[in-house]
């Protein structure tokens, strides 16, 4: 038997990414729901590349008895509205959102990294899936962790235009078309020019100098992988349509060198170590996208401090720092918790 599983927001990017992952890494369903707001009722969209299309249902009228899994990717007011109504009616919500990540209620889960933490979830029927750069990072981070003790993360990320949905993507296409014509490229959604810039700013500021996108980082990361790391972080956001990109300084407990964590990382889930000293040797985000590993490359040691190694780490955040994340959760929550005969 499979599962009846709903896709909430079905028709942005995450929710077709979604989609697309359900298909491809064939998951046991008996039944699959397009669900999103209003605006997108009625519409057709594909189920990834299956050729079977799906009619978009308005979710204000969705009716989540009955069905087994939902997958949201529609933001934190959906989640807030609905997600407690999907989980009260036995529906088990798994929820792309900020908004559940750091309710101790709720399980974050990363599935190579704290699988376990998934016992946890009855609670409120409800799992979150992390900020898609905390995803990334802490797949990386997990081996080398179990290997040496991680005291403290330093990180810097390049984060692409899809992390801000369709209309970050649009900007970006569009100031690049009209620089290239000589026309104007204001900016309509970000707070500066994004085409050929960087822009250190994601998400809103906090009191002390940080952005809400950093304190994810750094909250995220100790829930998830171990409450004593120290975490610091900048987050950037680049002119790139996909694929995040993230540089890591990590400070260890214990002595361990370059070629032994290239060594524990070549053999960890989900990771995929692409690392040669020579030009091209590496891995960035044009190449990441599609896939479904967290690169690494660059790894080398730290003299500045010791038991320190820097490494560059980057991965398709639609897919691992969101879709497929979900998708992962949903396969474990199935071999674990949900089976059925």
């Amino acid at each position: 038997m499979g599962y009846r599983v709903v896709v909430v927001g079905a028709t942005g990017n995450v929710g077709r990414e979604m989609l697309q992952i359900l298909s491809e890494r064939q998951f046991p369903l008996d039944e699959v729901a397009a669900v999103a707001s209003s605006r997108s009722q009625g519409d057709i969209i594909d189920f990834g590349d299956s050729g079977e299309e799906l009619k978009v249902v308005n979710i204000d009228n969705f009716d989540f008895t009955g069905w087994d899994i939902a997958l949201f990717a529609a933001g934190s007011a959906a989640s807030k509205a609905h997600a407690p109504r999907a989980a009260a009616a036995g529906c088990t919500v798994i929820d792309n959102s900020s908004l559940y990540r750091m309710d101790p209620d709720v399980p974050l889960i990363v599935p190579e990294v704290n699988p376990e933490a998934l016992a946890g979830y009855k609670a409120r029927n409800i799992i979150a899936n992390p900020n898609c750069s905390t995803a990334q990072m802490v797949v990386a981070l997990k081996p080398l962790h179990d290997a040496a003790g991680i005291k403290r993360v330093v990180v810097s990320t390049y984060q692409s235009v899809s992390g801000s949905g369709k209309q970050g993507m649009d900007e970006l296409f569009n100031q690049s078309r009209n620089i290239f014509v000589g026309d104007s490229a204001e900016s309509a959604f970000y707070p500066k020019q994004i085409a050929f810039n960087v822009i250190p700013h994601i998400d809103d500021f906090l009191d002390d100098g940080s952005t809400k996108e950093e304190w994810k980082m750094v909250v995220e990361t100790k829930k998830i992988l171990d409450p004593r790391i120290k975490v610091t972080a900048t987050c950037v956001r680049v002119p790139v349509f996909v694929g995040h990109s993230e540089s890591i300084n990590i400070e260890f407990e214990r002595e361990i060198g370059a070629q032994e964590a290239q060594d524990i990382l070549r053999e960890s889930p989900g990771v995929m170590v692409i690392d040669k000293r020579e030009p091209g040797g590496y891995i960035t985000p044009v190449e990441c996208v599609g896939d479904y590993a967290t690169f690494v490359s660059r790894v080398r040691e730290d003299p500045t401090v010791e038991n320190g190694l820097n490494l560059w780490c980057v991965s398709d955040n639609l897919r691992k720092g969101a879709a497929l994340n979900a998708v992962q959760i949903a396969e474990l929550l199935g071999r674990k918790h949900l089976q059925k005969g």
